[in-house]
């Protein structure tokens, strides 16, 4: 398990999966060269507990930072997402499925 409790298998698949931002698209260099670029674990759901693959996912700290705990909706309808060109149609297919059935915190 990392610093963030998300198991190795887990962590394994969102890398699998995760080869951008799930929000903006932009590629993951092993060398970012800017802050934005870096990638940053992202749970779609706000809510910590929730350590799901479908929760779970990558994307840039310029995304994260923005969204912070803003619900999923909101922050798609915020400015940040209005410039950057993000909406429920352009984010990965993930971001699409929590929208349309949100996580649920396992038992």
């Amino acid at each position: 398990m990392n610093r963030w409790n998300i198991p190795n298998w887990l962590e394994t698949a969102v890398f699998e999966r995760d080869k951008v931002c799930i929000y903006c698209g932009i590629i993951f260099n092993d060398e970012p060269r800017s802050f934005r670029e870096r990638r940053s674990w992202e749970h779609i759901t706000n809510n910590a507990k929730i350590i799901t693959l479908e929760n779970i996912a990558l994307c840039c700290r310029g995304c994260n930072s923005s969204k912070g705990v803003k619900f999923l909706e909101t922050w798609l309808d915020s400015s940040y997402c209005k410039r950057k060109n993000i909406s429920k149609d352009t984010v990965a297919q993930v971001v699409k499925d929590a929208l349309l059935n949100p996580p649920a915190l396992v038992a």
